[in-house]
């Protein structure tokens, strides 16, 4: 089951892992979102709960908590709400719809038995549609933490491709 995002409580460890990202990135506001892509990585639902939104806040000087939040709203690759461990972003851009990313959106639906934003029933997957990621050259593709994957037009593929993850 999937800790829901206000029960998530943060560890000693995560929070010492959290100052090492800040750190690295010498503190440095503008580089927020690479921030918050690094420590979202670091936890397994792939997302930034609350309680770390903030304690963020508290370690990076001149970042409002608000600041935080705008980016995760803006950005596709951050998210606010627990993922699978596993986040299949689905491209979703006019070179993959030309390229019948339908079939490919329709048969991970299927196999994968939720709809977008969900999260399957082992926490393993999350599907969710987002714009180009630059791989218009292979679409349809999906991006699976961070790892492109394309041409993914048969069932055949697509079923290969999840079952690296089990």
């Amino acid at each position: 089951m999937i800790a829901d995002s206000t029960n998530f409580e943060i560890t000693d460890e995560l929070k010492e892992k959290i100052k090492n990202i800040i750190a690295a990135h010498d503190y440095d506001f503008t580089q927020i979102v690479g921030i918050l892509v690094e420590v979202q990585q670091e936890i397994p639902q792939h997302y930034i709960p609350k309680i770390v939104a903030y304690y963020i806040a508290e370690n990076l000087p001149d970042v409002k908590v608000s600041v935080i939040y705008d980016c995760i709203t803006f950005y596709d690759a951050l998210s606010d709400k627990p993922r699978g461990r596993y986040p299949i972003e689905v491209c979703d851009n006019i070179a993959c719809k030309v390229n019948n990313n339908q079939f490919l959106i329709d048969t991970l639906q299927k196999l994968l038995n939720i709809g977008f934003d969900s999260v399957t029933y082992d926490g393993r997957f999350t599907l969710e549609k987002v714009s180009c990621f630059g791989a218009c050259d292979k679409a349809p593709a999906v991006r699976i933490n961070g790892q492109v994957y394309g041409n993914l037009d048969s069932e055949e593929k697509i079923r290969a491709l999840l079952e690296k993850f089990i």
